[in-house]
């Protein structure tokens, strides 16, 4: 399973707002898990590893492996990874070998040359974009799924 992040922006009169979406795909599959964020660092990647332990159902009998890019929250040595989760590491500056990178155009579509007054405009957009792309599992397989990944 591939995970990676995005971020949408809003300008508010005081300062820059943002909203950041974590995104899990299962290459083989084609099934996605979303969750949006107020900011990336460790602590709130931790509780996004918790979520996402819980909603897949994982334990120490039902494993899966994250492959992730080299963020520093990524590697935070602070980060709380639960059980049933193993990280793998892409090699740096090599997005291309990252199923979920293909994922970013898709969740963008909505927002692009559009303008929002409220981070909650972006926000609702975003939710219904993803509840959407979680439907189509077969678009999202033929996507993300390489030739060169194995499953053994």
């Amino acid at each position: 399973m591939g995970s990676n992040r995005r971020k949408a922006f809003c300008a508010s009169a005081s300062s820059l707002l943002r909203l950041y979406v974590y995104g899990f795909v299962e290459p083989k599959t084609g099934k996605i898990l979303w969750y949006l964020i107020p900011r990336v660092n460790h602590q709130w990647l931790s509780l996004v590893y918790q979520s996402f332990a819980k909603d897949v159902g994982l334990s120490a009998e039902k494993i899966v492996l994250l492959v992730q890019d080299n963020a520093g929250w990524h590697r935070s040595e602070k980060l709380e990874v639960p059980n049933g989760i193993m990280l793998d590491f892409l090699p740096a500056y090599s997005p291309e070998l990252q199923p979920a990178e293909r994922l970013w155009s898709l969740v963008d579509e909505p927002l692009v040359n559009e303008y929002f007054e409220t981070i909650e405009e972006i926000e609702e957009i975003l939710i219904t974009r993803c509840q959407y792309l979680e439907t189509m599992t077969n678009e999202i397989k033929n996507l993300t799924n390489y030739h060169w990944l194995t499953y053994d």
